[in-house]
């Protein structure tokens, strides 16, 4: 008995549909490109504007200082003398195998990117927090944001505004913001509801509850979230380069496409290094804020 075909191939969509369909879609991306692609490229000039100033400043600040200034900014945050130390022999040590310029331009990109997803993440985490249906709205837009390859949506974002800076700023924010949303959305909710009724009963209000009891006792996964987005943010160095990203990224990708191990190998310790100063000193951070908190609390 002769097997039907229909019973063994999935059905599929006509192809001259499916070459219609992705032909419109590819027309009105270039269309709503060439309309709107300027106006968004003025939108974003005052932030291209304002990596270049801090790239160049972080190039032009002599290395010596800088290294004093990263040291004393790790302990301030930490008030850990081992740690400072280990940074200044991190910060040392790439000096001395002569990747300090693109390791500043790295720091510069990574610097913004994670402050503007701070800045972009809490404020929506917490609104999750307060509301089901936003958190309903947001969960599967942050899964897709996790789970789409890199690559894709950089793809859009080369064609609206090409090559550059922005670019990948906006790339790198895209992949690296989930982690705080998620987390600050997570830590405030796990705040217990027994401190929340009793600072209501202390005459609290919504705002006073949120930022002067759930915000701080939450601090600790929310820096969890910080880490997390950092550490992506750092992940994103090598494909970013790949639009025109300067920094520790380009040489990555240089020794990838000529086989160069050494060269990928220095600067890809460079990456690490820094992953490990800022994971280090944010959860420093963080350990000391909320000590701080409880012991205020306990007086």
């Amino acid at each position: 008995m002769a097997e039907t075909n229909w019973f063994y191939d999935f059905p599929k969509m006509d192809k001259a549909q499916l070459t219609a369909i992705k032909k419109h879609l590819d027309t009105a991306y270039r269309d709503f490109s060439r309309n709107y692609g300027e106006a968004i490229e003025n939108f974003f000039e005052p932030l291209l504007n304002l990596m270049v100033w801090f790239e160049n400043l972080l190039l032009a600040t002599p290395w010596w200082l800088m290294i004093i200034i990263l040291c004393g900014l790790s302990y301030l945050a930490s008030r850990s003398y081992k740690l400072s130390v280990g940074v200044f022999a991190a910060l040392l040590s790439i000096g001395y195998l002569s990747m300090w310029d693109d390791t500043m331009r790295t720091l510069s990109i990574i610097t913004i990117c994670t402050l503007i997803a701070i800045a972009l993440g809490i404020p929506i985490g917490i609104i999750m927090a307060r509301s089901n249906l936003a958190r309903s709205i947001i969960t599967p837009l942050l899964d897709i944001m996790q789970t789409m390859p890199a690559f894709v949506y950089l793809i859009p974002v080369v064609m609206l505004l090409g090559i550059g800076k922005i670019p990948g700023l906006i790339a790198v924010v895209i992949y690296a913001i989930p982690p705080v949303i998620r987390f600050t959305n997570l830590g405030i909710r796990l705040v217990d509801k027994e401190v929340l009724e009793a600072a209501t009963a202390f005459g609290a209000n919504k705002s006073q509850r949120l930022w002067g009891v759930q915000v701080p006792l939450a601090l600790p996964t929310i820096m969890a979230g910080i880490n997390q987005t950092i550490m992506m943010a750092l992940a994103m160095v090598v494909i970013a380069s790949m639009i025109g990203v300067k920094g520790l990224g380009q040489p990555v990708l240089k020794s990838i496409t000529n086989q160069y191990f050494t060269l990928g190998l220095f600067n890809g310790l460079a990456i690490v290094a820094l992953a490990i100063i800022f994971d280090r000193v944010s959860s420093a951070y963080a350990k000391r804020s909320q000590k701080q908190y409880q012991e205020q609390n306990d007086e």
